[in-house]
């Protein structure tokens, strides 16, 4: 039995009316899973295609104007334009920790090679370092503090995570490695193609210089502004009055990370129902292949047919492999939720921090009015004490005027700056996500077309092996 499927894909310009497709019966469940995978756009959800088709896709994108006239997401001075960047492959390594134990790691090789001719006409010659995974999270860290207006793209997955269970989910695993690798190669290729980030000195550094470029980290005390900021955000507290755009990307933010996950649930269980429909089709392949040692007249008919089975059961762990591509692309995007959050969080506590300083600055004010005009209009301790004990002699009250003025005189200037730095952390983040989700539109455009061609040439596969296989029984 088979069923045909009309594939429709909306987006907000145009309508993508790919093919007509008969499916077997077997392949219902993907059909459920691939509507639910489009109907996953309306909430923006972000993708990737592979890496060498982003890599080419990026280094087009050079400047971009949309309808509004803003500059893309990807434009302005990028690094792309003037590096190539690649990491090439991976190796295990093994030495001796702190403790004298011997641990086993990966690390990764960065090739990089300047776009620009040398002064005498001739190629550059390119640079290579090695990088281990934790130096990708150090450099996101310390981009991570220096633009926190900035949606930061997130990095491959440290430990395997909705995987079906044939899958091996052991990081050191070759096959997790290589996705890894994929992974980091598309986190430096994102960040060389921000306009902002792109231009940063110690990314240059992480690139080609094998050593030194951690002590320029270091050097920007980064590392005090990490412990105090991750301490600011672990705190509990409330603004009175939030942003209202950032308020309705952290709403988005937790939606998407919400149907993502369900997403990626869903496909791990359709993956191993249609793995056991695969190998029901092996099941299949062997009865013919057993019978035709029995049967003298239909024997070479069977056997043909079961070759054919064969064949089409063995081909479930290339496409599942590849759709272990696309579930990496979705699990980008699920860490880009907690990105989202983090810029929405960093304006929270620049906005605590705005409150506490215009309510610290409300209070000096009016001790200094108290102490001028001699009326106490709340209670306080000093007021009590006043009463009881009598005013202040005229020398201290001038000198406590004196510096309540100064104290007031700060706290304007503090009420100022941390009012500027709010507005231009909330200008900035608006403007990065905006850009962001036109990038990201783009992006899922292209992801669910490659999707469903892929299922549209497994479904022809299946169609054909069956066919093949009828006319080997009518031949018997």
């Amino acid at each position: 039995m088979h069923f045909g499927l009309l594939i429709s894909i909306k987006f907000p310009q145009n309508i993508l009316e790919l093919t007509h497709v008969p499916l077997p019966f077997s392949n219902l469940k993907f059909i459920n899973i691939f509507l639910f995978f489009i109907g996953f756009s309306g909430i923006h959800t972000v993708m990737r295609i592979k890496s060498a088709h982003i890599k080419q896709q990026l280094s087009r994108c050079v400047i971009r104007e949309d309808g509004g006239g803003r500059t893309g997401r990807f434009g302005g001075s990028r690094l792309l334009r003037r590096m190539e960047i690649c990491v090439s492959e991976a190796e295990k390594r093994s030495c001796r920790n702190a403790v004298s134990m011997l641990e086993t790691f990966t690390v990764y090789l960065i090739e990089t090679r300047p776009l620009e001719p040398t002064a005498d006409g001739r190629n550059s010659s390119p640079d290579s370092v090695w990088r281990r995974y934790s130096e990708f999270e150090l450099l996101r860290n310390y981009l991570i503090i220096s633009y926190p207006y900035i949606v930061m793209p997130p990095l491959p997955e440290k430990r395997a995570e909705f995987v079906w269970h044939k899958l091996s989910a052991d990081n050191m695993d070759p096959d997790f490695v290589e996705r890894r690798r994929v992974g980091l190669e598309n986190f430096l290729l994102r960040v060389a193609s921000h306009s902002v980030l792109s231009n940063d000195k110690i990314l240059h550094h992480f690139l080609t210089k094998e050593q030194g470029w951690k002590d320029l980290v270091h050097e920007t005390g980064f590392q005090a502004k990490a412990d105090s900021r991750l301490r600011a955000l672990n705190a509990i507290f409330r603004v009175r009055s939030p942003n209202k755009h950032l308020m309705e990307v952290k709403h988005y933010s937790d939606e998407l990370q919400s149907y993502t996950s369900q997403l990626l649930r869903a496909r791990t269980r359709v993956a191993d129902r249609l793995y056991a429909v695969y190998k029901v089709h092996g099941n299949y392949g062997r009865i013919f292949s057993e019978w035709s040692v029995i049967e003298k007249e239909m024997g070479d008919g069977l056997q043909s047919a079961g070759h054919h089975i064969d064949a089409y059961a063995a081909s479930i762990d290339d496409i599942l492999e590849e759709e272990e591509h696309y579930a990496d692309q979705l699990k980008e995007y699920l860490f880009y939720a907690e990105a989202l959050r983090a810029v929405c969080r960093k304006h929270e506590l620049t906005q605590f921090e705005l409150e506490m300083a215009s309510q610290d600055l409300i209070s000096k004010k009016q001790q200094r009015e108290e102490l001028a005009t001699g009326i106490v209009r709340t209670f306080s301790f000093k007021g009590i004490t006043n009463k009881i004990f009598g005013q202040e002699a005229p020398e201290q009250r001038e000198a406590r005027l004196n510096l309540l003025e100064e104290l007031t005189s700060e706290g304007e200037e503090a009420v100022k700056e941390k009012t500027a730095e709010c507005d231009e952390h909330a200008e900035r983040a608006v403007t990065d996500i905006l850009q962001f989700k036109e990038q990201k539109d783009k992006d899922l455009q292209e992801a669910l077309i490659s999707y469903a061609l892929m299922q549209i040439s497994m479904c022809k596969k299946g169609i054909q092996v069956w066919s093949n296989a009828r006319e080997c029984f009518l031949k018997m």
